[in-house]
């Protein structure tokens, strides 16, 4: 991490560079907490058996941990900067690993909710911590380059393999060790961030929370992921959801006035919103979001319910597009340099877009190999090469001190977009399906599904559009000047 106290001279020290063990640390942490995002999608079915859980109340285990991860991320990233990104993360690392315990040995629906919830708050302290203990630790050019794109793909590979790892453990073992692998991997990882996670020197003045701009922004986002998540199962004609939706847009908006015009010292400074590459990178990160993440849960369903897979095959339906993302990841940060993110993120929304409308095209009488395999790839690709390029553009230009809210903001885009894309695809593949009159039921599913890539395809488009307005070649940025110091020593 770099320091930012002078020396003698005034010249400000050179960053730190990372060890190897703290860049396996960092992404180690990034892939759990995307695993987790999709693990226990294949196992509901099991968990609805032995906990007696109500179809209605099913989606729940996904949702309260969607729903807490994306109400959090800005605070989060916020008391990165506050307190510290070591102690931060720590923290993440430590109330995650109790809620992976209690939810592994729940005994009844309550208990398991609460911990995936409680999940959702580690993984909320966690993820801008990451993001911001790599970007201010590995310095400008290759080593910035190499971590950031080993950072990508543990990213998009988690998520990503939430799926084969859910179909392994339910089918080697039970659906508790869905949760239960975290505790092993959450006690290591502790152990290795006291030791591999560079502190630096306590700040003269410690900044304050700006406490009602953290109730507005917390409030806001859980209103507006809670209308998102409940469309599925109440609909969009719901007071329910159409009321908590609108009431999360006040609340957000009551926030923006309020950060602009009331707080000393605002929680997210709106000027950040105002850096070209800041404000144009999450744009892309919401539609590429909205688009991509939501269509992997889609295509899982239509490998099991028209192709009749089991939740292991299924998993392993996605390992081709999988090893896919992870090696265009791993040039696709050394590549941004080359060409800039425009260029790139061009390429990877035009990829996505070409993958998610060739989808469209798939059957009832289809198979993996003519149906999924090559558009999976292709939108995998897609994924891997923007990642790298976006969470760059985001943080560049952006003073170490405000690291840590740079990192919440794109990852609180990331998750309001997954949140919203999910509700509008699984509504659109609902609705069509409610709505096609074929005697084989499976035509009628497939029509559904259809459609839904067809929406995404259309907001991978937007995605497209968007990047036209990221920075050309990339340059090295001046870096503002650095304060006396940053930030405590746990």
């Amino acid at each position: 991490m770099s320091t930012t106290t002078r020396d003698p001279a005034g010249t400000p020290p050179k960053p730190a560079q990372g060890s190897r063990q703290l860049l396996m640390l960092l992404c180690g942490a990034q892939f759990m907490i995307l695993l987790d995002a999709s693990i226990v999608n294949v196992a509901l079915p099991a968990i609805s058996r032995d906990l007696g859980f109500g179809h209605g109340n099913l989606q729940w285990i996904v949702n309260a941990y969607t729903l807490a991860f994306a109400g959090f991320l800005l605070l989060g990233g916020r008391l990165a900067d506050i307190l510290g990104r070591k102690f931060l993360f720590q923290s993440g690392i430590i109330l995650f690993t109790i809620a992976s315990l209690a939810g592994g040995v729940a005994q009844d629906e309550g208990t398991l909710l609460a911990a995936r919830a409680l999940q959702g708050l580690g993984a909320a302290l966690l993820a801008p911590s990451i993001l911001t203990i790599l970007t201010t630790t590995y310095s400008e050019g290759q080593a910035r380059a190499k971590a950031m794109g080993a950072w990508t793909a543990s990213s998009g590979v988690g998520f990503a393999a939430g799926a084969l790892f859910g179909g392994v453990l339910v089918e080697v073992a039970n659906w508790r060790w869905t949760l239960l692998i975290n505790i092993p991997f959450g006690i290591a990882g502790l152990a290795v961030a006291q030791k591999a996670i560079p502190a630096t020197p306590r700040p003269p003045r410690r900044a304050r929370l700006d406490v009602l701009g953290v109730l507005l922004s917390t409030a806001g986002l859980l209103s507006l992921t809670y209308g998102a998540v409940s469309s599925g199962e109440r609909g969009w004609s719901s007071p329910v959801t159409w009321g908590t939706l609108l009431a999360g847009v006040v609340l957000l908006g009551w926030f923006v006035v309020h950060e602009t015009a009331v707080a000393r010292e605002p929680i997210m400074p709106l000027r950040l919103l105002t850096v070209r590459s800041v404000a144009a990178a999450n744009l892309t990160m919401f539609w590429i979001s909205a688009a991509v993440y939501p269509s992997l849960f889609v295509l899982s369903l239509y490998v099991q319910n028209v192709l009749g897979y089991s939740a292991l095959k299924a998993g392993l339906a996605f390992l081709a597009p999988t090893i896919a993302m992870a090696a265009t990841s791993q040039f696709a940060a050394r590549l941004n340099m080359r060409v800039g993110p425009r260029t790139l993120l061009l390429i990877a929304a035009a990829l996505g877009s070409t993958g998610l409308a060739w989808l469209t095209q798939v059957s009832a009488g289809g198979s993996f190999l003519s149906d999924v395999l090559a558009p999976s790839v292709l939108t995998f690709l897609g994924l891997g090469l923007a990642n790298a390029p976006l969470a760059m553009a985001a943080m560049s230009g952006v003073a170490p001190n405000e690291a840590g809210l740079a990192s919440g903001i794109l990852n609180t885009t990331r998750q309001v977009g997954i949140s919203l894309g999910l509700a509008v695809i699984a509504t659109v593949a609902a609705d069509t399906t409610r709505n096609s009159h074929a005697s084989d039921p499976l035509h009628n599913l497939t029509a559904g599904y259809g459609a839904a890539f067809g929406v995404a395809a259309g907001l991978a488009v937007l995605a497209l559009l968007c990047a036209f307005f990221l920075p050309g070649a990339t340059r090295a940025a001046p870096r503002p000047a650095p304060a006396p110091a940053t930030e405590p020593t746990p």
